[in-house]
């Protein structure tokens, strides 16, 4: 997920450049979305992965 958010931030950076100003807004909204879904699903993995290490086998 990380990835096509990268992916959507190139595609919003190149388009800013050439000048296509709603592709590059529409790019960029994308991006952030795809960012901080995989922020929250980063997070809500790493909370999980220590609950359950602290209660041992």
């Amino acid at each position: 997920m990380l990835h096509y958010a990268l992916i959507f931030l190139i595609v919003a950076l190149v388009a800013g450049a050439l000048g296509f100003g709603g592709v590059a807004s529409a790019a960029t909204s994308i991006a952030q979305v795809l960012f901080f879904l995989f922020l929250i699903l980063f997070l809500v993995t790493l909370v999980t992965s220590l609950i359950r290490r602290g209660r041992g086998p």
